[in-house]
């Protein structure tokens, strides 16, 4: 009896603790993956990095590649890495609690590379590799990606890049389910679209997210990031939209300003997307 009652104490524990768990971060329930894009901590190592990430109440990295490891671990972030150095990277995750869910914005020059590059993710469990490949390469990008079952999310850099606008990202989706897009909603703003009804064209073809807001309100006339919720990038109209499509998928926190110590905007911007994740429907 006494052992029943062990037990019986300790799965209300470990059921407290998954509730708490679930109230702290409520995106999970719909299958959203809140991460951050290493690349908004490239000052530092992968290792600071990851420890920045955990600080800011997330679980979950995009990496880039070229980041220099850091943790007594030499090299950088590069799928060419040896299976040894592979290993020691998922060590480094393991002993941090995050999990990597994308890798990129990352391209293979030729099929060779390719091939190295859905080796190298699926031997780390990556969901998405988010890249803006030449349109050439699909002809052997969708195969692979439907023998590897990974997807090629098309990451959109402002206009007059590749992929910038959704009309294009479509173009070359087709009709596989393993090709759509890496929706940064910032770089839409830049290029002087709406990111609502960008993802409204995407509909069924989002499979992950670079988040950020933007504003244009610096000397120069440039775009800038600022904590969410206090810029262009609609944010509570993009989540919306993204409960209404049913997303599921990384989202990927991409600070890209006050690079020297932006963790506490970060963080700040974690908590406004959590709590508009609450208000909206």
């Amino acid at each position: 009896m006494q052992n029943f009652k062990k037990g019986c104490l300790l799965c209300l524990l470990a059921l407290c603790s998954l509730t708490v768990q679930a109230q702290k971060n409520p995106e999970d329930k719909a299958g959203w993956k809140l991460g951050a894009q290493s690349y908004t901590f490239r000052l530092f190592t992968f290792d600071e990095a990851l420890k920045k990430i955990d600080s800011c109440g997330l679980k979950y990295v995009e990496a880039f590649p070229g980041q220099k490891l850091g943790g007594n671990l030499e090299g950088t972030m590069d799928f060419k890495m040896s299976a040894q150095k592979r290993q020691e990277v998922k060590n480094l995750l393991k002993k941090h609690g995050i999990t990597i869910t994308a890798f990129g914005v990352v391209n293979g020059k030729d099929k060779a590379e390719w091939e190295q590059l859905f080796e190298f993710a699926k031997d780390m469990g990556i969901l998405n590799i988010d890249t803006e490949p030449n349109p050439d390469q699909f002809a052997y990008i969708i195969p692979m990606a439907e023998k590897y079952k990974i997807n090629v999310a098309l990451h959109n850099h402002p206009k007059p890049s590749r992929f910038w606008h959704p009309d294009t990202v479509l173009k070359y989706a087709g009709n596989s389910k393993f090709i759509g897009s890496c929706s940064d909603i910032g770089h839409w703003v830049r290029s002087g679209l709406d990111p609502v009804e960008c993802l409204k064209q995407l509909n069924g073809h989002v499979m992950g997210m670079h988040f950020k807001d933007v504003v244009k309100d610096s000397p120069d006339g440039q775009y800038h990031d600022v904590i969410w919720g206090k810029g262009d990038s609609k944010v509570d109209a993009v989540i919306a939209e993204m409960k209404r499509q049913k997303f599921k998928g990384p989202i990927s926190v991409e600070y890209e300003y006050h690079w020297e110590n932006n963790g506490p905007e970060v963080a700040e911007s974690v908590k406004y997307f959590r709590q508009a994740y609450e208000k909206t429907k």
